[in-house]
């Protein structure tokens, strides 16, 4: 079932001299796919992700969310930022409170799906601390807990492991992905941004390959790897050689 369709999407900066950031950008994502985006830096990723979520509009073509058309933010999808994200002056119960903005839970409701998302990503006892006493790696913990509150349809993340250093970042892919496949879970399609081709690998059933900017799709390669995956394999390794020649070539 098709979860996301990204149709000849083009961007360009308007001014006296427009620079064109995406080049018809088309790919699609179906029903419990995880895909990541993966790309030269400043080849217009995140741009990408934010057209996709309804935060900026393209200059031409069409995102489909639920073969609906995103024309600006809705309840079906929600974002992972790479800094967090996070409101200080909030506890961290009323962060993860902020993801039901378009949802039409009772606040009984919300309390209860609030703290059990805490409970999944392991802060319990965290609910009522502020933001400032956590580490990155908790901090992204309540950034994916509260992009999951109102049961998106689709999550969309912008390298949400980027700022965790590396033993961090790996026991959070793993998080990710044990809740994510949980059949408690509503989310059926994972859009990810990484500059990580090993994470890539790692994490996705696809992977969209983009050149230097004006970005274009050089490669949609599919990964049928068993989960989860060694990263000293042999099938994985080919596989991160050939995402590598597909980047630099």
């Amino acid at each position: 079932m098709e979860m996301i369709r990204v149709d000849k999407v083009y961007f360009e900066y308007p001014g006296a001299r427009p620079e064109v950031i995406l080049n018809n950008i088309s790919f699609v994502g179906n029903r419990y796919e995880m895909i990541s985006i993966i790309g030269p830096s400043g080849c217009g990723k995140s741009t990408l992700l934010r057209i996709m979520a309804g935060l900026i509009k393209p200059t031409s073509g069409e995102v489909f969310v639920t073969r609906r058309r995103m024309v600006k933010p809705t309840g079906e999808v929600s974002f992972v930022f790479q800094d967090f994200g996070l409101l200080p002056w909030l506890t961290n119960l009323d962060n993860v409170k902020l993801g039901f903005s378009m949802s039409n839970m009772d606040d009984e409701a919300k309390e209860k799906r609030a703290r059990e998302l805490l409970g999944n990503f392991g802060l319990e006892g965290f609910e009522d601390a502020y933001p400032n006493v956590l580490s990155g790696g908790m901090k992204q913990r309540v950034g994916i807990a509260r992009a999951l509150a109102p049961n998106p349809k689709v999550l969309l993340m912008d390298e949400p492991f980027s700022a965790l250093d590396e033993l961090t970042a790996s026991a959070l892919r793993s998080d990710v992905l044990r809740i994510l496949k949980s059949k408690k879970m509503p989310t059926d399609s994972v859009v990810m941004v990484s500059h990580s081709v090993e994470e890539t690998v790692e994490l996705s059933d696809k992977i969209i390959i983009l050149s230097e900017k004006p970005a274009r799709v050089k490669e949609i390669k599919s990964i049928r790897l068993k989960r989860p995956r060694n990263r000293h394999s042999k099938e994985f390794v080919k596989l991160v050689d050939e995402v590598y020649e597909t980047l630099t070539g």
